[in-house]
């Protein structure tokens, strides 16, 4: 466990960040062997292949926190000397402000007391940061940067990747959910439909599954006895 307060929000997203990450390292492995670049004053990072540095992909990124195992704490961008006090990650502070969750509220939060503090954690304390910023703030995906010294940067993208449809979730989660444990897949459907934009409508008065659609097709999720994805069945706009 990394940040306890904030590990349920980046849960409820899992589904939805799973699939943006997917296609942000699958953009970027288009590129083959690649390099990123940062440039914090023009608010960009920037993914370009070392055969052919003309071929790039540039995104907007907006920094969320920096997570440094000196201080053994994490420092909100809002509060940060290179953020933006009004920047993208001010909405996690309303947020907090609004549910009575301290962690989003205070400017630095330290790490508990029995974290290892190594890159390992730091990097999945990243991974949970990334999570509840695409969560609380509808961007996606996030980027988790090495700083230097043990610090890690997360950013959220505004990157020129296609918009999440039902059709290409449902090619590309069977392979992802081989690798994701998630903690309540019921929520983690609903919001992954909320996030993307889709209509979703569950199908019995018990919730054993989800429907949802979009332009690109429709989708039902199965959920067995305890609750978890059982099965998903798609159907492609204009097929049967």
């Amino acid at each position: 466990m990394t940040f306890a307060a904030l590990q349920p929000l980046a849960d409820r997203a899992a589904l939805f960040t799973a699939l943006r990450q997917d296609a942000l390292a699958a953009a970027a492995d288009a590129l083959g062997e690649h390099r990123w670049d940062a440039d914090m004053a023009a608010g960009t990072i920037t993914f370009t292949a070392n055969a052919d540095p003309s071929r790039q992909l540039v995104t907007r990124a907006h920094l969320i926190a920096t997570i440094a195992p000196g201080p053994r704490s994490m420092l909100w961008a809002w509060a940060h000397p290179q953020g933006d006090a009004q920047g993208v990650a001010a909405q996690l502070r309303a947020y907090g402000a609004e549910h009575g969750i301290a962690d989003l509220t205070a400017p630095e939060v330290a790490f508990p007391a029995d974290a290892a503090a190594d890159e390992e954690w730091i990097a999945q304390a990243a991974h949970v940061v990334g999570g509840v910023a695409v969560e609380l703030t509808g961007r996606s995906p996030y980027y988790s940067a090495p700083v230097g010294g043990g610090t890690r940067a997360v950013f959220v993208l505004d990157a020129p990747l296609p918009a999440l449809t039902v059709s290409d979730a449902v090619i590309a989660l069977p392979r992802i959910l081989s690798g994701l444990a998630l903690t309540d897949a019921r929520t983690a459907v609903w919001d992954l439909a909320r996030l993307a934009g889709w209509t979703l409508t569950w199908t019995d008065e018990a919730f054993s599954g989800a429907s949802v659609v979009d332009a690109s097709g429709s989708a039902t999720f199965r959920f067995d006895e305890q609750a978890r994805i059982s099965g998903i069945e798609g159907s492609l706009a204009g097929h049967a």
